[in-house]
């Protein structure tokens, strides 16, 4: 029987314990597996170091029999490419580093068998869930550039992690003065270029346009699709504030008539995003300690129509939208970028330049104000988002509806993130040096 058909019966045959929920904001994610991850083509440097399990900050107390289902799902995709196909096609290669972080198909096929060899064996305790990543891979910790002024560039290990959800919206089938915002499709004339197939250092950067007598121009800003709708379908018409929340979060549920309808992330206009609760700092209408998602809306809820629609627009980037048809299980959220739903709490957002969809990732984020506990646990990385950029960036999923939103605003912590590689990527990783790139 197919790799692929067999790990969808163990899937649908194992249970998972429940969810605890915490955490922030997250902007744009793709819903198509080969999206752009980011428009820039300036990628910052690299460092990384190849740990044992026991450097993971509370690795042998987390439930790592959660991550095995989505691991699994994610097996699905990984094992969909030919076997010596790269798993990461977007993967960004400096000059310095020729060893993939990714891999091949391959590199990926003992693990997805083993995980589901445990799993049709039967009940599967925690520790055996524990062994087996253990025993498949070996965390990989990841380190950024942080400029200070007026001194030279220095590696660190912390970065910034996130939160989002799906969330659920009021919406009508017909425009009305409340739901006066279209939901568009992607329109025929936008085109996306991977640059990658130009030029190898590149990979992983697209840009967006529409061609006029024979060249690529930038395509319609926010501004200007709001003004002039393009050619192309309407979904559904919505709340102008809800509108842009549902796309900072890339895809979501509308509530029509009694019933949901499901959308998904199709394609960017091509912008540059650019976080509308700065701009409200800006011009004085809050203190940059008050910005949260809760506190941007209601302000553009209780401003002038005017005065809000200059603020959205301010953000010039613009998410077409598409129908989701594909079947749902509804215990589990959205798909993501990998073309696989995601699981609450257990599903991580990462930038593809430097991480492998479908890749576990363990993240261990520090206490704040609003999270007197460390954060500590095993995510698989399947999906991506626009403002989640580099090595060490992260936007967890945190589920479905208002209470999960309401969470996820709160979320803008500080931590660390190692990715699990299969062995056979560690041995080439290390027999090309583990440690120059962090110094370099």
């Amino acid at each position: 029987m197919h790799l692929q058909t067999r790990i969808w019966q163990a899937i649908a045959a194992l249970a998972i314990v429940a969810f605890i929920v915490l955490l922030l904001i997250k902007l744009p994610f793709g819903g198509e597996e080969d999206e752009p991850v980011t428009r820039s083509v300036e990628l910052p440097p690299l460092g990384y170091e190849v740990v044992t399990f026991d450097a993971l900050p509370g690795w042998a107390v987390d439930n790592h029999r959660e991550a095995l289902e989505p691991f699994l799902r994610s097996c699905i995709a990984l094992q969909a490419r030919p076997a010596e196909a790269a798993a990461n096609p977007v993967e960004y290669l400096a000059e310095d580093q020729p060893v993939s972080f990714g891999g091949t198909s391959a590199d990926w096929q003992g693990p997805c068998e083993a995980a589901l060899a445990l799993v049709q064996s039967g009940n599967v305790t925690l520790d055996e869930a524990r062994a087996f990543f253990e025993a498949n891979f070996a965390p990989v910790q990841f380190s950024q550039p942080v400029v200070e002024a007026d001194t030279a560039p220095m590696m660190t290990q912390d970065g910034l992690f996130t939160g989002y959800f799906e969330p659920i919206y009021p919406a009508s089938a017909t425009r009305t003065d409340e739901f006066s915002a279209p939901v568009l499709t992607r329109p025929s004339d936008l085109v996306t270029i991977e640059l990658g197939t130009f030029r190898s250092e590149l990979a992983g950067t697209r840009l967006a346009g529409r061609v006029e007598n024979g060249q690529l121009v930038p395509y319609d800003t926010h501004a200007q699709i709001m003004r002039d709708r393009p050619q192309t379908e309407v979904l559904a018409w919505m709340n102008p504030n809800d509108l842009l929340f549902l796309q900072i979060q890339g895809s979501g549920r509308l509530s029509i008539d009694g019933r949901d309808v499901h959308v998904g992330y199709a394609a960017p206009n091509g912008h540059p995003y650019t976080a509308i609760g700065r701009e409200l700092v800006r011009i004085g209408a809050m203190t940059l300690e008050q910005v949260s998602m809760q506190s941007i809306y209601e302000w553009l809820e209780s401003a002038p129509a005017e005065a809000a629609a200059q603020v959205r627009e301010v953000n010039e980037s613009y998410i077409f939208f598409r129908l989701v048809t594909e079947e749902k299980d509804p215990a589990l959220g959205p798909f993501g970028a990998q073309g696989i739903q995601l699981t609450a709490m257990r599903s991580l957002a990462v930038d593809r330049r430097y991480h492998t969809l479908g890749a576990p990732v363990w993240v261990d984020l520090d206490t704040d104000d609003n999270h007197p506990y460390p954060m500590q646990r095993l995510f698989i990385a399947q999906d991506t988002g626009g403002a989640i950029r580099g090595p060490v960036r992260g936007d967890v999923f945190i589920g479905s509806g208002s209470e999960a939103g309401g969470q996820a605003g709160l979320m803008r912590r500080t931590g660390r993130m190692y990715t699990l590689l299969p062995l056979s990527i560690i041995e080439r990783l290390e027999g090309d040096g583990t440690q120059a790139q962090a110094d370099a």
